[in-house]
């Protein structure tokens, strides 16, 4: 078996399927894959290849690939030439987790237009202001969320997905492809940001971007297969790729991943919507023979750790990722033992919105070894460490993450002054975390808006959450800073415990001090027996957390 260093050389190679060369882009020379689709319409124009193979699976509906395409090639032309949508227009999608959606997005970004995911868990204020940042030409949503702007007097026409999208879907089954350029750096969607903390604003994303993406992924995915032992010869021939997908699509990781890269690779996809029940995802893996998983935020611990897991035949899972919040040491092996065919393919990504949710990883035994790590830089990314003065701290030394690559995204929609703030010289974006460099291995601390400052000590809430959710009696934790007369802040635990615990604080206490200086250790603790608010990504909102602001979003039922 040759080394990961091996496989990676061979993958990069010159005239191999990643190679990475340089380009121009916007202005600014890149690393880039060589190899790479001009744009999202020739990603979908290539999947016509599957044919009538399962290409989405939705409660009872089974959609193939053929399908697929005639629904978006009628689609598309509905939209040009009903409602006007031409290049650049922004389409604004409004629903659950559905096939519609998936097609609109598709229909939209075929056209040269722009694909707007609007937050699906977003109150009526929140979608009033979304749908005026974005200017919409055409707003698509299901009954449930346009009921949340009833009577709400609209400048554009809205179609609504149970009564009316089915005409677009079956207008003009042989209609072809919209043909009109798309250029690579073109925008193709607009993806808002969790809004943890005030307003969200819109990431612009092109087609670049988004292959760029799915670019890693495939890498990534061939990786793991060329570092995967070979299975004995009595062994049964592996399943068909079939991937679970319920994150929601209105986030990178749902539609770059489950919509566009499983489309490129010829997957099936089986998406879920409302709200996250683990005995349902269990009766899915089960029932549908799933491979492939990403779980977001909780979702792995509330699955793995679930009373029924053993009563499940999960065995069809190898391969499990997740991001977007660090995961335990403790976690970690209890996936691995859940789910044992894919203890090989275990990784932890890193990435934010801005970059297309995607810019390091790690997994199997590097993960092993370096539980605490979100990986290395993948292929055409670049990431630094500098101070607070910008400039590049030397190794190990912590200081704010940037990065650079051809998956940064554009632009905040119309705001100059943030995209200014957050996209700097030579293309670099500040991603407001706070973390490490060694060798080459990248180790996060917190966003640089979570640290506290405790006595002039630096404190980060993630390695103290990491700890305390390892305690067998803590379900869920949030580190946030709390006013100090003399400290200036100190450090305070917000716990939830598990089904039918009551841990005690100093034991907490002492369970963080075996691992962490005393400055670390909570000195204030809450103890709350609902889950705490979190985005629809996983991230918990501390600033809702805090009474600082109301929870903008409806959690699906």
């Amino acid at each position: 078996m040759p080394s990961l260093e091996e496989i990676e050389t061979q993958l990069q190679g010159p005239g191999a399927p990643f190679e990475v060369g340089r380009a121009e882009v916007l202005g600014r020379t890149l690393s880039v894959f060589e190899q790479r689709m001009p744009s999202l319409r020739a990603v979908l124009e290539a999947s016509v290849i599957h044919g009538d193979k399962e290409c989405l699976l939705y409660e009872d509906r089974r959609i193939s690939y053929a399908e697929h395409f005639r629904a978006v090639a009628s689609v598309a032309r509905t939209l040009a030439e009903d409602y006007g949508v031409g290049r650049g227009d922004r389409v604004a999608i409004l629903a659950a987790n559905c096939p519609e959606w998936i097609v609109a997005f598709w229909a939209t970004t075929s056209l040269g237009a722009v694909a707007v995911g609007l937050n699906g868990w977003w109150a009526r204020d929140e979608i009033l202001f979304g749908l005026e940042d974005c200017d919409p030409r055409l707003l698509i949503g299901d009954r449930r969320r346009l009921e949340r702007i009833r009577g709400v007097s609209l400048s554009f026409p809205v179609v609504e997905i149970e009564s009316e999208f089915e005409a677009l879907w079956n207008r003009d089954p042989d209609a072809p492809l919209p043909d009109q350029p798309i250029a690579e750096d073109d925008p193709a969607v607009i993806i808002y940001t969790s809004g943890t903390t005030g307003r969200p604003k819109g990431a612009v994303h092109s087609h670049r971007n988004i292959i760029s993406l799915a670019g890693l992924q495939f890498f990534h995915g061939l990786r793991v297969t060329l570092s995967t032992p070979i299975p004995e010869p009595q062994a049964t021939l592996p399943l068909p790729t079939v991937v679970l997908v319920n994150t929601p699509l209105f986030h990178a990781s749902g539609l770059y991943t489950g919509a566009v890269t499983m489309l490129m690779s010829g997957a099936t996809t089986v998406w879920m919507s409302g709200r996250f029940d683990p005995v349902r995802v269990m009766e899915t893996i089960e029932r549908e023979r799933v491979t492939n998983w990403g779980p977001m935020g909780t979702m792995a611990h509330r699955v793995a750790f679930h009373p029924e897991v053993e009563d499940h035949d999960l065995s069809s899972l190898r391969g499990i990722g997740s991001g977007g919040a660090p995961m335990s040491p403790e976690l970690q092996e209890r996936i691995r033992e859940v789910f044992p065919a894919a203890s090989h393919s275990l990784g932890l990504g890193y990435g934010l919105t801005e970059c297309t949710a995607l810019a390091t990883l790690i997994f199997g035994d590097e993960l092993k070894t370096r539980p605490y790590s979100v990986g290395r830089a993948l292929p055409t990314v670049e990431i630094e460490i500098r101070d607070e003065q910008g400039k590049p701290v030397p190794e190990g030394d912590e200081g704010g993450v940037f990065i650079r690559g051809p998956m940064v995204m554009l632009e905040y929609w119309r705001r100059p002054e943030a995209t200014a703030e957050a996209l700097i010289a030579d293309g670099w974006l500040d991603t407001g975390d706070w973390g490490r460099l060694e060798e080459g291995y990248l180790y996060l601390n917190s966003r640089k808006r979570d640290l506290i400052l405790r006595g002039g000590e630096n404190v980060y809430p993630a390695e103290i959450e990491l700890r305390l959710e390892a305690h067998p009696d803590v379900r869920e934790v949030a580190i946030v800073g709390s006013d100090h007369l003399e400290l200036g802040q100190e450090v305070k635990a917000v716990v939830v415990p598990e089904d039918g615990a009551s841990p005690d604080p100093d034991a907490l206490a002492e369970w963080v001090a075996e691992t962490l200086a005393y400055f670390k250790v909570p000195s204030k603790w809450e103890f709350r027996y609902e889950a705490l608010p979190r985005n629809a990504t996983g991230k918990v909102m501390k600033h809702v957390l805090l009474g600082e602001a109301h929870n903008p979003f409806v959690e699906e039922a």
